[in-house]
C-alpha cells in the first residue's frame, strides 16, 4: 500500500535532470560598503536550529558552515566585521536530531523507491555521533544550538552531561559549553558578547512552539504559558542587553508553522485504493457506522458529526482514517474517536514513512485504514488555531521587548519574509524561492521545517535589508543563486 503513495512525482526526476541544484547569476555589488551607526567587528549569535544550520533533520558541514547567520557575518566583514567561528561539528553526514541515542541514522535525502518511482525523504546509514567540540570555546560566535528552547537557554541542566537523562540536557550543546552542568547557553552567550562583543543576532523563542507543532499539537504541555514565555523571553534578552550595554542587535520572531513544508507535502488525501479494495475497506467499516447512526438517534451526535465520523471509500485517491480527539467521546458505546482526513487538517511529512504499511506482519492491520493515524500525525484545525493564537501572543511579546529597547535593537520579521515565500513573492534574478522541498527552487531542506543554504542566503539579506534600514548601513548583499538547495533524488 506504501509504495503507492507518490507525493512527489517521477516526473520531478525528468524534468530536474539537468538541473544542478542552483543557478548562475552575477553577484550583487556595493560600491560604498559601510557600517553606518552600527558596529559589526565581533558579532555574537545565539538561536536554535536554523541559527546552527540543522538542515536535513541533521547538523553537518555543509548546514552548519551555511546558516543564515554565518553567511550574514560573511557579508558583515566587508563592514568592517570580524571571524565568525563555528562549534564545528566535522561530520559530513551528521547525526538524524530525531533518533534516539545509541541509533546510526544520518541526514535525510530525497531517494527514489526503485519499486514505485515514489520519492520521500529517507535517511543516509551509517551517520556521524555528534562529538564534542575540540576547538577553543572561548572563541565561538555562532551559538545557535538545535532544539533550545528559553528554558533551556537559561538551565545549566541542558549542558549537564552528567544527567543525560534529564528532559533538558541537550548533546548539541553540552558539547561546546563552556562547563558543562554548570554554563548555560544564554551564559555562554552574553560572556563572548561581554568579551569585545559589538553585535548580537538573538533568535531564540521558535522552539517554544515548533515542538508542539511536529508533534501534531498531541501535547499541550509542551507550548508553556504567555506568562512564562514572556518573563523567559525578557530574562535570556536582557541577559545579551546588560552583557554589553554599548552592542546593538538584531532580533528575529517566530513564523507561522502552519506554512512550513512539513505539513504541506503530503496530500490529506495520500491514500490510493483500487476499487475491489475500497469495498473490502468499506466491509470493515460496516458495523462502525450503523454504530453511528444509532448515536446519531440517540441524541448522542448530530447529523453534522454523524457524516464527518462516517468512514467511506472509494477507487482512486482517499482521505486516511484518523483519530481526533475533538469529536464527541462514544467510548462508552464502543465507537473509537476517528474519522477520514479532510482538507482542512495538517499533515506530517513523517506520515509518508508509515501510512499504508502493515503493522505486525498483519496484512489486515493497515495505517490509515483499519489503523488508524495518530494524532501525532495530524494537525487538526482546531490545532491550528490555538497554535496561531499562541505564535500571534508570542511575537507580541517579542515586538513589546524590542521596542522597549529600540536604539539598540531591530526586529527582523522572519514571519513575515516566511509569508512570502509562501505567497511566492520572493526570488533573485526571476528564479524564486518556494515553500517547498522540491530541488533547485524548494526553500526548505529535505526534513520540510528547516531552510536549505539558497533560503539562507536570502534570509541573510532579509537581516541586512533591516540592519541597513535601522543604522544606516551600507552592506552587500548576497546572491542566493550561487547557493544550492537541495540535492536532486538518488
Amino acid at each position: 500500500m506504501h509504495r503507492n503513495i507518490q507525493y512527489l512525482s517521477l516526473l520531478l526526476l525528468l524534468i530536474l535532470g539537468a538541473c544542478d541544484g542552483f543557478y548562475d547569476f552575477p553577484e550583487p555589488t556595493d560600491a560604498n560598503p559601510d557600517p553606518g551607526q552600527a558596529d559589526y567587528s565581533k558579532v555574537i549569535a545565539i538561536g536554535s536550529s536554523v541559527t546552527a544550520g540543522v538542515m536535513d533533520g541533521a547538523l553537518y558541514n555543509r548546514g552548519q558552515q551555511n546558516s543564515f547567520v554565518a553567511i550574514l557575518a560573511e557579508q558583515l566583514k566587508q563592514v568592517g566585521g570580524g571571524d565568525f567561528n563555528l562549534p564545528d561539528v566535522n561530520a559530513e553526514v551528521g547525526s538524524y536530531v530525531l533518533s534516539p541515542p545509541g541509533s546510526n541514522i544520518g541526514r535525510l535525502i530525497l531517494r527514489v523507491d526503485p519499486n514505485s518511482g515514489s520519492v520521500i525523504p529517507a535517511p543516509i546509514v551509517p551517520g556521524n555521533p555528534l562529538q564534542p567540540f575540540e576547538g577553543n570555546r572561548a572563541e565561538i560566535n555562532n551559538f545557535g544550538v538545535n532544539g533550545m528552547n528559553l528554558a533551556a537557554a537559561l538551565s545549566p541542566q541542558t549542558g549537564n552531561i552528567n544527567a543525560p537523562e534529564h528532559p533538558l540536557f541537550n548533546l548539541h550543546y553540552a558539547r561546546f559549553a563552556s562547563n558543562p552542568g554548570s554554563s548555560t547557553l544564554i551564559g555562554d552567550a552574553s560572556a563572548a558578547l561581554a568579551d569585545g562583543g559589538t553585535f548580537f543576532v538573538f533568535w531564540l523563542g521558535k522552539n517554544d512552539v515548533l515542538p508542539y507543532a511536529l508533534q501534531g499539537g498531541a501535547n499541550d504541555l509542551l507550548l508553556p504559558s504567555d506568562e512564562d514565555f514572556e518573563q523567559l523571553y525578557n530574562t535570556a534578552l536582557n541577559s545579551m542587553l546588560q552583557a554589553n550595554t554599548q552592542a546593538k542587535g538584531a532580533v528575529g520572531n517566530i513564523p507561522d508553522l502552519n506554512t512550513l513544508p512539513f505539513f504541506s507535502t503530503i496530500s490529506w488525501n495520500a491514500l490510493p485504493l483500487n476499487q475491489a479494495f475500497a469495498i473490502l475497506a468499506n466491509g470493515a467499516f460496516a458495523d462502525y457506522n450503523q454504530a453511528l447512526n444509532q448515536a446519531q438517534q440517540e441524541g448522542l451526535i448530530s447529523a453534522e458529526e454523524t457524516s464527518l465520523r462516517s468512514i467511506s471509500f472509494q477507487p482512486g485517491l482517499n482521505g486516511f482514517v484518523m483519530e481526533d480527539k475533538t469529536l464527541t467521546d462514544l467510548s462508552g458505546m464502543g465507537i473509537p474517536s476517528i474519522r477520514l482526513s479532510r482538507q482542512n487538517d495538517k499533515v506530517a511529512l513523517t506520515l509518508a514513512t508509515v501510512l499504508g504499511e502493515t503493522v505486525g506482519g498483519n496484512q489486515t492491520s493497515i495505517i490509515g485504514v483499519t489503523v488508524p493515524v495518530g494524532d501525532e500525525f495530524v494537525l487538526l484545525p482546531q490545532e491550528q488555531e490555538f497554535l496561531e493564537e499562541k505564535i500571534n501572543t508570542f511575537n507580541g511579546i517579542i515586538q513589546a521587548a524590542v521596542a522597549a529597547q529600540s536604539e539598540r535593537l531591530v526586529l527582523v520579521d522572519v514571519n513575515d519574509f516566511l509569508d512570502k515565500v509562501a505567497s511566492g513573492s520572493i526570488n533573485a534574478g526571476s528564479v524564486p524561492l518556494t515553500n517547498s522541498i522540491i530541488p533547485p527552487n524548494g526553500g526548505f531542506s529535505v526534513d520540510g521545517v528547516h531552510t536549505n543554504a539558497r533560503a539562507n542566503a536570502f534570509l541573510a539579506n532579509y537581516f541586512i535589508d533591516a540592519l541597513q534600514a535601522k543604522w544606516g548601513s551600507s552592506i552587500p548583499k548576497v546572491n542566493p543563486n550561487a547557493f544550492i538547495g537541495n540535492d536532486l533524488p538518488r
